[in-house]
């Protein structure tokens, strides 16, 4: 008699023998997890039928997949998007929706199938890039943090381009309804800045006293916001999106996303088994061609843009190299976005087909030219010269910048009106200051005032493993805000810096809490104005005569 439940346990059974194989091969398991679509699909084993059960834990697979991009995207993350990130993702986007549209057009691709699978070629899987610079602990490298920015704004366009998709479904019933919905969108956006400023913050701290309840809560609230997408008509993906989006901001979001991330892999594996009984490997054949010729435009061309680009910027070719290899593959958004086109009877089921043998292909090469990309670069050194500036400014400017970063006797971290008061003061008696600030804005404004600006977060666990540690030095923190001063915190601590650390706070709530982590030299601005003030007035009255 036939199972749910046995088909499910068979299904996952496949899926840990797959991906055992896919680890064996150093291969990503979203590689594994469409090997096993394929092969438990009709065209292969013909093991699904559970396709209702199966369709709704993709679903929700999804649906944490986009709540996780939000979770990532805090305010803070996007102001630091400096013209390297945005330049080379934006030409990036351009030139592959362009050249993309026009090569399958030339494909034979009708318009609108052309534009889908254009615009399929520009997304690049974050998950996979992570894994794998984690792995070769490039993360934290210069060709490392400009991926993360420029993969930053993929991300970006991928909601925006969902959000455009979910528009134009809506626009089905009518202007209306189109109307409708973005009208309701407007007010979800305006209660969620509203909760993200009163609500949010108290609530995921008090939450966060049980790991499990704030993981409970964070799926809840994740689906709650997708549902309601999908009734308002703006969409249940951007409805998950701005559902991550709210909670960016709060203190527990690396737990929330450490949380989340074992059940998202999890899930998507449903989702591509899905897929996978949705493909039919016969019509595939046919497809061959087109995939080989796209897969060569985004394994080639992605990369050279990204080189052009960050070498006209200022960049050496080898950061533009190591950097470009990021974007020589599609990611699961772009079969997910594929999917949804589908649904609304936009485009027919060979679209999907080829943009998954794009993905199987550039996703496995793609790896293997990131895992070995000092091998292929030494390689193809002789022939990259034509990227790279006599002079590579901008990378000699981060260099020295990092440098003065490390030689630093003070670090004043934030370059608010405070930092660059208490900064200038120190240069004036002769210290060796650096300033760390992610705000553009408060870069220029500290640098006209000849202070030398790391851009960084105090918070960012890469800004902290370059910061000087030796016990005679001294770290000025004036961020407003606790949260990231308590991540400063805990990554001194535990990096081992020995550095005396002296904290501005603003309120008596924040010292309480410094003081509980741990935290005993505090600068009280408002308090020593007060007393200044006081101090001042007190004297002319007693002389009678101003001071």
């Amino acid at each position: 008699m036939h199972s749910t439940y046995h088909e499910i346990a068979l299904l996952l059974l496949i899926s840990a023998a797959v991906g055992l194989l896919g680890i064996r091969l150093r291969q990503p398991l979203i590689v594994a997890f469409i090997v096993v679509g394929l092969t438990v699909g009709p065209a292969g084993l013909g093991l699904v039928s559970a396709h209702d059960q199966i369709d709704l834990l993709a679903q929700i697979g999804i649906t944490i997949l986009l709540f996780l991009v939000g979770l990532k995207l805090d305010l803070h993350l996007v102001r630091r998007l400096g013209p390297v990130a945005l330049a080379t993702g934006l030409g990036q986007l351009t030139f592959t929706i362009l050249f993309g549209f026009l090569l399958s057009l030339a494909l034979g691709l009708d318009t609108m199938t052309a534009l889908y699978v254009a615009v399929a070629l520009t997304f690049s899987s974050t998950i996979i890039i992570v894994k794998l610079l984690s792995d070769k602990r490039e993360i934290d490298a210069l060709h490392g943090r400009i991926a993360m920015g420029f993969l930053i704004v993929q991300d970006i366009a991928v909601v925006a381009a969902m959000a455009l998709l979910g528009a134009s479904g809506s626009q089905e019933g009518g202007l209306v309804t189109a109307l409708t919905a973005a009208g309701t969108l407007v007010a979800v956006l305006g209660a969620l800045l509203l909760l993200m400023r009163y609500v949010f913050p108290r609530l995921v701290q008090t939450l966060g006293q049980s790991h499990d309840l704030l993981l409970i809560f964070a799926v809840a609230w994740g689906t709650g916001l997708a549902s309601l997408g999908e009734v308002a008509g703006f969409g249940k993906e951007v409805g998950a999106f701005l559902a991550g989006f709210s909670l960016a901001s709060t203190g527990n979001r690396d737990l929330i996303g450490d949380r989340l991330t074992s059940l998202r892999d999890f899930l998507l594996l449903f989702f591509f088994i899905e897929l996978g009984s949705r493909l039919d490997l016969s019509t595939l054949g046919g497809e061959l061609g087109p995939a080989v010729v796209l897969s060569l435009f985004v394994l080639v061309g992605n990369p050279l843009v990204v080189l052009g680009i960050m070498g006209f910027m200022g960049y050496r070719k080898r950061t533009g190299f190591l950097a470009g290899l990021t974007v020589a593959q599609i990611s699961e958004f772009s079969i997910i976005f594929t999917a949804m086109g589908i649904s609304m009877g936009h485009i027919r089921e060979q679209a999907l087909g080829l943009v998954t043998l794009v993905g199987l292909v550039t996703i496995t090469l793609s790896t293997y030219m990131i895992l070995y990309s000092n091998r292929l670069y030494a390689w193809v050194e002789p022939w990259l010269g034509i990227f790279e500036r006599r002079h590579p400014h901008r990378e000699m400017a981060v260099e020295e910048r990092g440098r003065a970063l490390r030689e630093a006797r003070v670090v004043v971290l934030g370059m608010g009106r405070l930092g660059r008061r208490i900064a200038t003061r120190l240069q004036a008696d002769g210290a060796r200051v650096v300033g760390v600030d992610f705000d553009p804005e408060a870069v220029r404004r500290a640098e006209e005032e000849d202070i030398t600006v790391y851009p960084g977060d105090a918070s960012d666990p890469e800004v902290v493993g370059t910061l000087p540690d030796s016990p005679d030095t001294y770290l000025i923190s004036t961020v407003p805000k606790a949260e990231p001063n308590l991540a400063l915190w805990r990554g001194l601590r535990q990096s081992g810096n020995e550095a005396e650390v002296l904290v501005a706070t603003f309120s008596e709530r924040d010292a309480e809490r410094y003081g509980e982590a741990g935290i005993q030299r505090l600068l009280l601005p408002y308090a020593s104005a007060a007393e200044h003030a006081a101090d001042l007035v007190a004297r002319e009255l007693e002389t009678g005569a101003r001071v």
